[in-house]
């Protein structure tokens, strides 16, 4: 088997409601954020291009990682939170699937933040997107399960 590929059998899985949630950050410089909470930003309206970024993306997640399956989506939220030093994005994936949205909740955060970073990259350059992690996911055999 080495060498080989394999995408996972699901078909004996049962569809039920699952639901996943991620998030990530992006670290920068006070003026950046200033510039962004005031809206002076030259490519524009930065939180309703980094939702809608991540909404899309999670709908793509089957096309851009191999193994994962594509799944109905029933529900995509995208929220981007400011604090002093950071821009925080959070997701959460619903589906009624036979197995889980963790893909596309990680998936919807991460693009998202690479579309802040995109439309604030001519303010700085030095922003930092960090820890990329599922924080919770329900549904399936497995349960429930939240980070610690």
């Amino acid at each position: 088997m080495r060498g080989q590929i394999r995408m996972a059998d699901v078909s004996a899985k049962p569809a039920t409601v699952r639901k996943a949630a991620a998030r990530c950050e992006l670290v920068m410089k006070p003026a950046t954020l200033k510039a962004l909470r005031a809206g002076r930003v030259p490519k524009g309206e930065v939180i309703p291009a980094a939702q809608a970024a991540g909404i899309l993306a999670a709908k793509q997640t089957a096309h851009l990682i191999p193994l994962c399956h594509p799944i109905p989506v029933s529900q995509i939220q995208v929220r981007c939170n400011l604090t002093s030093r950071a821009v925080v994005i959070e997701s959460e994936v619903i589906t009624t699937a036979p197995t889980g949205p963790e893909m596309e909740a990680m998936t919807a955060a991460a693009v998202a933040a690479l579309t802040v970073y995109d439309m604030l990259k001519g303010l700085e350059r030095g922003i930092v997107i960090r820890r990329l992690l599922l924080t919770s996911k329900s549904g399936g055999k497995s349960g429930t399960w939240r980070r610690g």
